[in-house]
């Protein structure tokens, strides 16, 4: 199966980072795996202008780092969002990747299954409810299979992640994936 891993930390090695790299050592041996930093990538929000429902080729007016991403969705079977929480939602980076699949390629990718890495410092038990209720919504509206979702509460500094269970979990998910 070929897996697409969007992580979106801006903050390098920081706890998204680990937790995706538990993540790939537990798929890459049964998987292929690609990581793709969205932060790394150039990825405008999307301007809503619905040139792309127009155009024979579906493609956005935008003139950024998103064609390669497509690209790369186009040939997976699995995508993964791994992103830490600012504010009770994605980073910037990984919304502004989500919000350009409001484009009609998204009805040709062959993706079926999906997998959820979140990282917050707060330890709020409703943390991740508005992100959960998002995730649920396109779960259902594509129809495609949750494999599981890791959570991760109270990791604020680099490395905090490293006293939690998160990273065995989050090998374990990538292991056990079929």
């Amino acid at each position: 199966m070929n897996i697409l891993i969007l992580s979106g930390s801006p903050r390098k090695g920081g706890n998204t980072d680990l937790l995706v790299e538990a993540f790939v050592k537990g798929a890459s041996p049964n998987h292929c795996v690609e990581v793709v930093s969205v932060h790394d990538y150039k990825v405008n929000p999307c301007m809503g202008c619905n040139a792309c429902f127009k155009s024979d080729s579906q493609s956005c007016v935008q003139k950024d780092d998103m064609a390669g991403i497509y690209e790369k969705m186009l040939v997976s079977d699995m995508l993964v969002i791994a992103s830490p929480v600012y504010f009770y939602g994605l980073s910037a980076q990984s919304k502004a990747v989500i919000d350009r699949c409001h484009n009609p390629i998204r009805d040709t990718f062959r993706i079926k299954k999906t997998a959820l890495l979140l990282v917050g410092a707060a330890s709020l038990p409703e943390l991740f409810d508005s992100i959960l209720t998002q995730y649920q919504l396109c779960l259902n509206f594509f129809r495609l299979e949750d494999i599981g979702h890791i959570l991760v509460r109270g990791v604020k500094d680099k490395g905090d992640i490293e006293k939690t269970e998160a990273l065995n979990k989050a090998y374990k998910l990538g292991k056990n994936i079929e």
